[in-house]
């Protein structure tokens, strides 16, 4: 019981921080392309109860815990009106687009603290090893989430990305996949799929923490 509420404690900043800042930016650029949908209903914010979904933030990410992996989950997704954006196509796929990258800029921010924490400050400073635990869950949690929602299965971002690039009848027939979405979470989460696509990216957060520290040491 001790490990797993260590666990949820470094765990649960970085987590936290990424679904929220992946809503808000899909939320921001919306406005950006002329949709205020989401601000309208208080959902540009950063504030992680607007966000709240039952069982992706709680359920699925205790699951994750309690079972010795990664901490992993969602939140509610912001709503989109396409048809407000000025340029159709355009906001679509950066409005997908928005939110893996704002994963991607806190696993980026994270290593670089944990560089400084791993650098700067000295080891007798009371809270310098669960700090550098937080970071280094930032940075895993944050890239899995980055990679995640960019595989291109709808209803994932990256699916909606590719979306932008299809008449639409080819988009029509490509959305009708999202029916399978939950097989198809199962399945490569429950399989070495996902490692075959994680692995490689997990190194390179590795590798981006290690390139901070050798710039900083």
């Amino acid at each position: 019981m001790q490990e797993t509420v260590l666990r949820l404690a470094t765990a649960l900043p970085g987590f936290l921080l990424g679904i929220v800042f992946h809503e808000w930016a899909h939320a921001r650029v919306a406005k950006g392309f002329g949709d205020d949908t989401a601000e309208r209903m208080g959902r540009l914010s950063m504030n992680p109860i607007v966000h709240y979904d039952l069982v992706g933030t709680i359920i699925f990410p205790m699951i994750g815990i309690m079972m010795g992996g990664t901490m992993f989950g969602w939140a509610k997704p912001v709503p989109v009106d396409p048809r407000r954006f000025k340029s159709i196509n355009s906001g679509i796929f950066w409005v997908s687009f928005a939110g893996p990258l704002a994963n991607v800029l806190v696993a980026i921010l994270s290593a670089f603290f944990l560089a400084i924490i791993a650098t700067q400050v000295t080891t007798d400073f009371g809270f310098n090893s669960i700090l550098f635990k937080m970071l280094e869950s930032s940075i895993y949690i944050n890239i899995i989430l980055a990679v995640f929602n960019l595989i291109p299965f709808p209803p994932l971002d990256g699916s909606k990305m590719v979306s932008t690039f299809l008449d639409y009848e080819q988009a029509r027939k490509y959305e009708e996949l999202q029916r399978f979405s939950f097989l198809f979470i199962l399945l490569i989460w429950f399989t070495p799929i996902l490692g075959y696509v994680m692995t490689p990216a997990l190194m390179m957060g590795r590798g981006m923490a290690n390139l901070f520290i050798s710039l900083l040491g």
